[in-house]
């Protein structure tokens, strides 16, 4: 029975405990709780769990998205089928208002610690609170737009009153909120292995959510405070920074630790080839593909240094570091998803094994050829599981944030470029300065930057689940998500009209539209490749998502985002 708004009246039932006298190290359970920093801590240690970040696991988000192919299946949200009754909406709604209802129990508790903290020390307390409540806030904003909105404690009548505020309302608490944590929060703690929120995590998110919102000159400022507190760097090495073994990174600004000696981790059976034991379900797409530049900064289709013949020279470094380049070794195999390739060698032993990663061997072989390769590592595959960070906010992303509200002010100068090109030259491993050894950014102009700025965030953040908001808050998902998704022919068509033609792997390059979006309609007109699934992105309701119905049923108060 109207399990949200109880759980949404978390902090209600805190209070009901007390009869019971329970006070648990792991909850926050009475009315005697928060009486000093320990419990205050464990409190907010809660709003680090995973529930609360269920977006941001498992590659949730980039599953809707034109970086995402999975055989012949496609998400509900690209397919256009989401209804009210949408499980990711209906817990992505429950679990924030969780975590919103756990830091406003935490805020509406300090008076219990008076005198046992110091006055800095709680203010740095609700710092964190107050942190973890804007960025909730924020997603539901995003997401759903106008949304119910409290800060205090409220009890079961006063729940079934709440309709949905303002989001422009919200966000002012929002801003608040963020502006008091980074008054408050510490630029960093003692120990590294702590992955608190701090005062750079503050003002990265609200310049992530500044961004999202269109507040341009607040997410310039924001992103610029985050600079400015000269801590944070690019790591050295973009495709080392992504693997399991690599923590602390100077790069990093907010994530959530794993631990497979705790039990967290991530299963990864399938996100990698099958000759070295993954499933191959799901891959970075041919449009993800086409997206990396080449050496020359061009898109393929205007650039001469590209071959579709073979697509991965002269591409940008970040191309092969994310998906895995034909004939070299990977996980201790040489993969080759070639239909003639039968056999493949194993790096270790020099043996030839069975290629399970051509469709001629294996029908469950990656249908589009390709595999991912970014943050994957031998440990990928030695017990199908990994603890690496999940990483939420990086530097990469605070520096092109910078770029693109600068962008969008029309406040065009070396900053801007510099910024992009921070990014880029480390990703060629090179220094900025060095411009004759990476395509330097040198644009002046306002839609030549924007559409540098876009791609650049596509191949920088992919498959870290950014590329959804982007082409949401774009508004680019109305063309994005109604492209099919297209893979190679079955393996005896693949052989005769592709291979044996020459013409293997992709038969002609793709055009590149405006958006750096590819098409790939000619090459399956002429029956060169196939048609997988269909997206079918309806523009008239899904730029927000749908309030759960079951919200909507028991509190009439509650209205529905339209076409829903």
């Amino acid at each position: 029975m109207k399990k949200i708004f109880f759980l949404l009246l978390a902090g209600c039932f805190l209070n009901s405990c007390t009869k019971l006298d329970l006070n648990p190290l792991s909850e926050g359970s009475s009315e005697n709780w928060y009486s000093d920093e320990t419990e205050i801590t464990l409190a907010l240690n809660d709003l680090y769990r995973t529930y609360v970040w269920g977006l941001e696991q498992n590659l949730e988000t980039e599953r809707m998205t034109d970086n995402w192919s999975q055989r012949q299946a496609v998400h509900a949200f690209a397919a256009g089928s989401v209804t009210s009754e949408w499980t990711l909406a209906e817990d992505t709604w429950l679990n924030t208002y969780k975590g919103i209802t756990r830091a406003n129990t935490i805020l509406n508790s300090l008076d219990n610690a008076a005198g046992q903290i110091s006055e800095t020390k709680l203010k740095q307390l609700a710092a964190e609170a107050r942190f973890m409540r804007a960025v909730f806030y924020g997603r539901l904003v995003f997401l759903y737009g106008d949304v119910p909105f409290y800060t205090d404690y409220i009890d079961i009548e006063a729940a079934f009153r709440l309709g949905r505020t303002d989001k422009n309302t919200v966000l002012q608490q929002v801003y608040s909120d963020f502006d008091y944590a980074i008054a408050n929060l510490p630029v960093s703690y003692s120990t590294s292995e702590l992955k608190r929120a701090t005062k750079g995590a503050a003002y990265a998110f609200k310049a992530r959510t500044a961004l999202y919102m269109g507040e341009w000159a607040m997410a310039r400022d924001a992103a610029k405070g985050c600079m400015d507190l000269n801590v944070y760097s690019l790591h050295p090495d973009f495709a080392e920074y992504f693997l399991s073994r690599t923590r602390n990174s100077n790069e990093t600004i907010f994530a959530l630790p794993q631990s497979l000696a705790l039990g967290q981790f991530w299963a990864t059976t399938n996100f990698y080839p099958r000759t070295p034991g993954g499933g191959a379900v799901a891959q970075p797409s041919w449009e993800l593909f086409a997206a990396f530049s080449c050496t020359d900064g061009l898109p393929i289709d205007e650039s001469p240094l590209y071959n579709p013949r073979n697509p991965f020279v002269n591409r940008d470094p970040r191309c092969a570091m994310t998906i895995v380049e034909f004939n070299t070794p990977f996980l201790g195999f040489i993969y080759d998803p070639n239909p003639y390739s039968i056999r493949v060698q194993n790096t270790a032993t020099g043996a030839l094994v069975s290629n399970k990663d051509t469709r001629s061997v294996d029908q469950f072989a990656a249908y589009n050829g390709l595999a991912l390769k970014k943050g994957v590592d031998e440990e990928w595959s030695d017990d199908k599981r990994s603890d690496f960070d999940i990483r939420i906010m990086r530097y990469a992303d605070v520096l092109l944030m910078y770029a693109e509200a600068k962008i969008e002010l029309n406040e065009i100068d070396q900053s801007v470029r510099d910024a992009i090109n921070r990014v880029r030259a480390r990703a060629y491993k090179v220094a900025i300065t060095e411009t004759t050894r990476y395509p330097a950014v040198t644009a002046t102009t306002q839609p030549a930057l924007r559409k540098i700025l876009r791609n650049e965030r596509r191949v920088e953040l992919a498959w870290e689940n950014r590329r959804f908001d982007d082409i949401i808050r774009w508004r680019i998902a109305e063309k994005v998500l109604t492209k099919p998704i297209y893979g190679m022919l079955d393996p005896n068509d693949l052989k005769t009209k592709v291979v044996d033609r020459g013409l293997w792997f992709f038969p002609s390059v793709t055009e590149i539209d405006d958006e750096w979006l590819p098409d790939f309609g000619p090459m399956h007109s002429t029956g060169l490749i196939k048609l997988m699934v269909a997206r079918n992105f309806d523009k008239t309701r899904q730029y927000l998502w749908p309030i759960p119905s079951k919200e909507v049923i028991i509190n009439r108060n509650l209205t529905q985002n339209p076409g829903y």
